[in-house]
């Protein structure tokens, strides 16, 4: 496999940021309304946003300006048919207290296939990863120093056609905003495995980061919640058994010493980047990792046995989750998370690589100058 000098792709890609993109700082800055000891995730907005339009041929206004509304049409194309998708992205400072992007590569990736699955214009990567780096050095003050703690990026793109008619939009605008966040979670989750609602099935858009796979969810979601559930984790529309994923994560299982996580190959699952990032660690951990499918009777089955040793979540937004409860008909799986080892040192290495603490040895971070 051909190695990426990320080094040299960044700095080309801020070069040509910094070309084409407009930058108005604001003048009212609000970062002392912010209690950055009491962080809620989603909260509070940085200062800057990073706004570019896509005019059907190309992308041109690309501009950072004060964070502001967006003025739009009630007949955007976006509201009536769906054509929207989005990414989350976490930046930290390292132990000298400059400002860091995980993985911005990936979910630049990641986004370009959503796009392209939703019949939108792919990003370029100067507007998508050079953009980030000039936001975020712009909004550095923002990143929170509290451990467990980041810059939550939202790039999103929405269509921008002014006409109701189902077809695909002409045009679209893309926006980064900003969002300093504690833990999603700051507790271990307790899951619901239920076999009535289904998040995605082969042929669908269940890999794309597309707003509809999120509001399709709402419902059972809140149903679960209801009972005392934290999330659904989906299994597979067709034989009713293979787990999915959550809501917001995508999930392993430790069973003796094996990680096993399912797998990709029928397009119903997110291929989250902690996700691939965890697995790399899990490796380095000496454990063998198993992407394939995993079915829910498996998972009672090691649980009786007293093998399964660990259940955890692992998403941009909520890093690794502990799962301290599985619920799936009559079997109600619990579990004592002090004793998760396994979880507890991949959230310690993942935290130190994305903070400076350790070395960086597989390129992840994007250091801002």
């Amino acid at each position: 496999m051909m190695t990426v000098d990320y080094k040299d792709v960044n700095a080309t890609a801020m070069e040509e940021a910094r070309k084409r993109i407009r930058v108005t700082k604001t003048t009212q800055r609000h970062i002392k309304d912010v209690d950055f000891n009491d962080l809620v995730f989603g909260k509070y907005y940085a200062d800057h946003m990073l706004v570019a339009d896509f005019d059907g041929k190309e992308w041109r206004n690309a501009e950072i300006l004060p964070f502001q509304k967006l003025s739009v049409s009630p007949a955007n194309a976006a509201w009536h048919y769906g054509q929207s998708i989005f990414e989350g992205i976490k930046a930290y400072k390292d132990q000298e207290g400059r400002p860091m992007i995980f993985r911005p590569h990936a979910n630049f990736e990641r986004f370009n296939l959503s796009a392209e699955r939703m019949a939108m214009p792919p990003v370029p990567e100067w507007l998508f990863v050079g953009g980030l780096g000039m936001l975020v050095g712009l909004d550095r003050d923002w990143i929170p120093a509290s451990e467990g703690s980041s810059l939550y990026l939202r790039p999103f793109m929405i269509a921008a056609d002014e006409f109701i008619g189902v077809r695909p939009s002409e045009t679209y605008k893309f926006v980064v905003i900003n969002s300093p966040a504690g833990a999603y979670f700051n507790k271990p989750i307790r899951l619901l495995v239920q076999d009535k609602y289904f998040r995605a099935f082969p042929g669908g858009i269940g890999y794309a980061k597309a707003a509809g796979n999120y509001g399709g969810a709402m419902y059972p979601t809140m149903e679960a919640r209801k009972q005392g559930y934290d999330q659904i984790l989906w299994v597979d529309g067709v034989e009713h058994k293979y787990l999915q994923e959550c809501g917001t994560m995508n999930v392993f299982v430790i069973i003796g010493n094996k990680a096993i996580t399912p797998d990709l190959t029928q397009g119903t699952i997110l291929a989250g980047v902690t996700r691939s990032s965890v697995m790399a660690l899990l490796e380095d951990l000496g454990l063998t990792v198993e992407e394939r499918p995993v079915s829910i009777d498996e998972v009672v089955a090691a649980w009786k046995a007293g093998t399964l040793r660990e259940v955890f979540g692992t998403g941009t937004a909520a890093s690794v989750a502990y799962v301290e409860q599985l619920t799936y008909g009559e079997h109600d799986i619990r579990l004592d998370t002090s004793r998760y080892e396994t979880g507890a040192e991949v959230i310690r290495r993942l935290d130190a690589i994305r903070t400076g603490k350790e070395a960086d040895t597989r390129g992840w971070n994007y250091h801002i100058d």
